[in-house]
């Protein structure tokens, strides 16, 4: 793992030290690659590039960046697990090599063929070469988008780097509020490719090329897509139906154990996040049965509902592995909460960044590489809201007693609803309840809006709706669904239409994110692996009943993971790598939201409207009952704007 920075200044003429700002920009992500940093730089070209390395593979100096070969330099950040075989295949070609780094496979298969050396890559990158012939810099993201690469465009400059922090750091860079980044940030807590927080800052999709040449033309263009696997699948079903249950298990094992195996290619220790659920279990047990003793990390809570620890020290203890664990409690979270602007360097909302940071550092500790078993939801059918998108929401709007329903719903204002449904609840105390009625009422109306399932799906997932936004003054955003996938609903099922919307936008959005930065930010190699392509692209064509039978989800890699441990220590309800945010701001932390979103912050961010905030945080402080997670995503942006923003 390393940190990739540069840019291309097409009318420079002297203005300014390119060596000094390029130092400075690569320098800002210094924690993401402490043991060695280089630099390329072509004064008359305008060209600066820079790097910081994170040493895992061939720790000497051979594989040090930026790495030159004939008429390409290239600067990489990741990890291709198989450059040995690539490697092998070079050398039967007439490549010799200096380095045992995957760094100098990289830049020589794509000497010898070009843009499709990618598709012979299996692991998680971004890389840029600079082809000083042909005067062009080439950008390259991973197929599922592990690793990052942000940039940027304005007034005949080109930047990007591995994250924002870098670009402020140049004295061209115009930072600008994007209202597009700011209202997806709202409503999901996140900001989904290819957009940002800024105007003309824009994150290269995953399985993209981006190509700039010496004309400032921008070419944009896909090498590899999910979609079309899962195309492939219904295509195929006849194919795999005849084939027996057993004979998917034994496929889909093998697969299993060489995904997982890569990722322990290293020269340095490996280590394991264990939580005790399905996915990290699987990589713990299939790697435990292939390799020497494992070390295995967990972060619990004091808080019963919240604390998987105790299911992870089950499975640590079974499997025999050297288990570390440690309880997260409102003070460490407390120091981090400072924190996550600066490792987050642009407004992130999902709260569990904040023991995915603990985590890694723990884990930084003991190793210097850890695997995370991200992805098992997306491929398997994991996440309980696709059965309720699916089964529940589905049936219910395809009644024609919606659009009745839904008219109804629309005429009768959101506060009024609230207010009645309290009357209702206090004349009846045993009627239905629930917490955030407000809320969860505009989510009814908005879901019963379209018959549309995918539409449904992600109105479910919004955290502030447009009527929300509008109170808040901000203009609400284009849709970031997919065109594609649009394209694809005839064709797929219910629940393969939303692992798909995950697999291309939460995943390489949100999760990936998160643990990228909270690793990279101690220093640590995040390795995902759920998510070597191969793997991907079988999973993806696996019919939907493999998935999800007879009620239980992730049914066909529950099978191989059976075959190692005890199904009773890991048969139990889904529980999400979720924090107590709300009980301990009502207590210990709630001081952050007094500070951040009082009247006199707001009016001075001058962003959002400072009567609708300032009604959240008094109905919060109050003890009325809201929907925390708007505050928890406005104090988040109100930091992230002082930090980064004046």
């Amino acid at each position: 793992m390393c940190r990739i920075v540069g840019f291309w200044h097409f009318t420079y003429r002297g203005q300014y030290d390119l060596e000094k700002i390029i130092v400075l920009m690569r320098d800002s992500m210094k924690y993401g690659g402490p043991d060695d940093a280089g630099l390329y730089i072509d004064k008359k070209m305008g060209l600066a590039l820079g790097h910081r390395r994170l040493s895992i593979i061939d720790l000497s100096p051979a594989g040090h960046q930026p790495m030159k070969f004939n008429n390409l330099v290239i600067i990489y950040n990741g990890e291709v697990y198989n450059f040995k075989d690539v490697r092998d295949e070079l050398r039967s070609k007439g490549y010799n090599f200096n380095s045992n780094s995957d760094t100098e496979v990289v830049l020589k298969a794509f000497h010898e063929w070009g843009l499709n050396a990618v598709q012979r890559f299996r692991g998680m990158f971004a890389f840029v070469v600079w082809d000083k012939k042909n005067k062009k810099l080439i950008l390259c993201r991973d197929r599922i988008g592990v690793k990052p690469i942000y940039w940027y465009y304005k007034d005949n400059i080109f930047m990007f780097a591995s994250e924002l922090k870098a670009f402020h750091l140049h004295p061209l860079f115009k930072k600008e509020l994007n209202e597009i980044g700011l209202s997806l940030f709202l409503q999901y807590g996140y900001i989904p490719s290819p957009y940002s927080i800024f105007k003309n800052v824009y994150k290269l999709k995953p399985g993209h090329f981006l190509i700039i040449d010496e004309n400032e033309k921008i070419k944009e263009f896909k090498y590899w897509d999910v979609e079309k696997f899962f195309t492939k699948g219904v295509e195929e079903k006849n194919k795999w139906v005849k084939k027996s249950e057993q004979e998917l298990i034994e496929e889909l094992e093998t697969l299993l154990i060489e995904s997982f195996k890569l990722r322990l290619i290293s020269d340095v220790p490996v280590g394991i996040f264990l939580s005790g659920g399905i996915d990290s279990s699987t990589v713990c047990a299939l790697l435990s049965k292939e390799s020497v003793k494992l070390k295995t990390f967990t972060v619990g809570f004091h808080e019963k509902e919240y604390n998987e620890a105790k299911f992870a020290k089950k499975i640590s203890e079974y499997l025999g592995t050297e288990h570390t664990e440690f309880y997260c409690t409102p003070k460490e979270t407390f120091e981090i909460i400072h924190k996550l602007p600066e490792i987050y360097d642009e407004p992130f909302g999902d709260s569990s960044a904040i023991p995915t940071y603990l985590i890694s550092k723990i884990a930084k500790s003991q190793v210097k590489v850890c695997l995370s078993a991200d992805g098992g939801d997306e491929q398997f059918c994991g996440y309980t809201r696709y059965w309720l998108a699916s089964d529940k929401i589905r049936r219910f709007s395809e009644t024609p007693i919606r659009n009745f329903i839904y008219n109804l719903l629309k005429f009768i204002n959101p506060e009024i609803a609230s207010k009645l449904y309290s009357i209702l609840r206090i004349i009846h105390p045993n009627f239905l309840k629930y917490t955030n009625f407000r809320d969860k009422y505009i989510k009814l109306k908005n879901v019963l809006k379209t018959a549309d399932l995918l539409e449904q799906y992600d109105l479910s997932l919004k955290i502030f709706h447009y009527e929300d936004l509008k109170k808040l003054g901000i203009k609400s955003s284009e849709n970031p669904l997919h065109n594609s996938i649009l394209q694809l609903k005839k064709e797929l099922d219910n629940y393969s239409i939303l692992m798909l919307f995950d697999l291309k936008i939460y995943l390489p959005d949100d999760i990936l994110v998160k643990v990228d930065r909270a690793t990279t930010s101690v220093s640590l190699e995040g390795r995902e692996p759920f998510l070597d392509h191969k793997l991907v692209e079988w999973t993806s064509r696996l019919p939907v009943e493999l998935k999800c039978k007879n009620g239980e989800s992730k049914y066909l890699l529950r099978k191989v993971l059976y075959k190692y441990i005890p199904n009773n220590l890991v048969k139990r309800p889904k529980q999400g790598f979720g924090v107590p945010v709300y009980e301990w701001f009502k207590s210990e932390l709630k001081g952050f939201y007094t500070e951040y979103l009082n009247e006199k912050e707001i009016k001075a961010g001058g962003i959002f409207n400072s009567d609708e905030v300032n009604t959240l945080l008094n109905a919060y402080l109050q003890g009325k009952e809201i929907n925390y997670n708007k505050l928890w995503l406005l104090f988040v942006f109100e930091q992230w704007r002082k930090k980064w923003l004046k």
